[in-house]
């Protein structure tokens, strides 16, 4: 056998015979997959590439957040995966908000031992509900006078402190609270969600809500306004047992599913994550005004009492008729309300003035206020002053008018002298009311008098009893005499 010796190939011939044949080998691929060829979209998707992508470390998680809020209610399982989770709650119901310091150490020492300001609110969740916030809230309060839609639960919460909240936020609540210490806040909403729908005849959906938290440090003025955090989870409230009974509906419904069907949902957790998220906005946080607290047992106003204290010996007071004017501003009208016990009602009338109260008719302010407070409010805006019992004019006799008498019982008319009276109103009917009253209006001590008389026939000395004081004429005259009591520094006073 002969062999034949072939001369060596140049590198050319070599590439071009390697990409015929690699040509070749890939020839029939796209024959096989036809149309149904795979986008890169649909290899993605596939279960190993989301295991190894959920596996991935995102910049969220290897951001440690320096505070976290957990609301301690369950998610719902019918939330699919990589959405918002979604969390039930009953109206009214106090639900647990637990406070946690997450910071490392070092990190954030200006706040240690110091304390941080926390607002929580109750915000829209969709963006059309947003714009108009202020409209819905505000017919909100329209129809349910006097509630608030986010409370504290004061007695159940634990590390707060000065819980404030605003009368003209209705869905804002605040206090103060140290992060190093153990903080737990229980929080109620008033509001269900299917009070925001646009129609309503019934078996509607309920709009979703937000529940978020932002939280200050003080500022070299001491005011808190340096924002720290914020974080926010999504929630829907429903009438009382309501959550309980859409919680255990989700549940069957997801018990139904076919376990595929089930992998593309979250399980339900036993508490909420608040996630991270931007600050609401607001123009400034500062406690420079103040706001009611919840806890205060001071009066900012004045109370004026209608009776002195017998220890006292004061000027006489005026009671001066705390009416209110057309030309009050929403300020002064705000504290107007707060002076005649219209505190309630005063987040009901933020802008209204000394003038838009006054137009109201009687029906309007029932119908804003209820039967009761809305009629005590009409009489205080038209300044009815209730009637009192009794009513008694007294005159204090003197030498001089002694002898201006005498000069007219012996005819000489050109020296008559007019007495000055003054009112007495009485509402007790009794010997002491009228002793304080008659030493406020002379300005004495009522334990300077001793006791109260009553002239009677022949000049007689009758002692003044409650008795007697509950059979006197409405508007009946007294000239008042005063008698040296012998046995102290005290004085008779006798009703002539």
């Amino acid at each position: 056998m002969a062999w034949a010796l072939k001369l060596p190939l140049s590198d050319e011939v070599i590439e071009s015979g390697l990409v015929q044949d690699f040509d070749a080998s890939l020839s029939g691929i796209g024959q096989e997959l036809g149309a149904g060829a795979y986008s890169m979209s649909d290899v993605l998707a596939l279960p190993i590439f989301k295991q190894e992508e959920s596996n991935l470390p995102s910049d969220t998680d290897n951001k440690v957040l320096p505070f976290q809020y957990v609301l301690c209610a369950a998610t719902s399982p019918a939330v699919k995966l990589h959405d918002e989770t979604l969390t039930y709650l009953n109206q009214g119901q106090s639900y647990e908000i637990i406070m946690l310091d997450n910071r490392k150490i070092g990190e954030l020492p200006e706040i240690s031992g110091k304390m941080v300001k926390s607002i929580i609110r109750v915000v829209f969740h969709d963006r059309r509900l947003q714009y108009t916030e202020h409209q819905q809230l505000e017919g909100w309060r329209w129809n349910r006078p006097g509630d608030r839609i986010l409370d504290l639960d004061i007695p159940m919460s634990v590390g707060m402190i000065d819980p404030r909240a605003n009368p003209t936020q209705l869905n804002t609540v605040e206090f103060l609270w140290e992060p190093s210490k153990r903080t737990s806040v229980f929080i109620q909403v008033h509001c269900i969600s299917t009070e925001f729908t646009m129609r309503k005849h019934g078996g509607e959906k309920g709009v979703p809500f937000r529940i978020q938290i932002d939280t200050f440090k003080e500022n070299e003025s001491s005011e808190y306004t340096e924002h720290l955090h914020s974080a926010s989870c999504q929630v829907k409230v429903f009438k009382p047992k309501g959550a309980d009974r859409k919680q255990k509906t989700d549940r069957e419904k997801m018990e139904k599913r076919a376990p595929q069907e089930k992998e593309k949902y979250q399980p339900s957790y036993e508490t909420t994550i608040l996630t991270e998220c931007s600050p609401w906005p607001e123009v400034t946080y500062t406690n420079n005004s103040p706001s009611p607290g919840f806890n205060s047992t001071q009066n900012s106003f004045p109370v004026i009492e209608g009776n002195g204290s017998p220890n006292h010996q004061p000027e006489p007071v005026v009671q001066v008729a705390d009416n209110l004017l057309p030309a009050a501003t929403p300020q002064d009208a705000q504290q107007w309300l707060l002076r005649n016990r219209f505190s309630p009602f005063s987040r009901l009338f933020t802008n209204f003035s000394g003038a838009d109260l006054l137009k109201l008719t009687r029906e309007d302010v029932i119908q804003i206020c209820g039967p009761a407070d809305g009629i005590r409010l009409f009489n205080a805006l038209k300044g009815r002053v209730v009637r009192p019992r009794l009513t008694i004019y007294v005159c204090q006799e003197s030498q001089q008018a002694r002898d201006q008498q005498i000069k007219h019982e012996n005819g000489d008319a050109a020296n008559i002298t007019f007495f000055i009276y003054h009112a007495i109103y009485l509402e007790e009917l009794t010997a002491t009311e009228l002793t304080e009253k008659i030493a406020q209006l002379f300005n004495i001590s009522p334990r300077q008098i001793n006791q109260i008389f009553k002239q009677g026939p022949t000049g007689i000395h009758v002692l003044v009893s409650d008795e007697m004081i509950q059979n006197f004429q409405d508007e009946v005259c007294f000239v008042l005499d005063t008698m040296k009591d012998d046995s102290n520094d005290g004085y008779h006073i006798i009703l002539k």
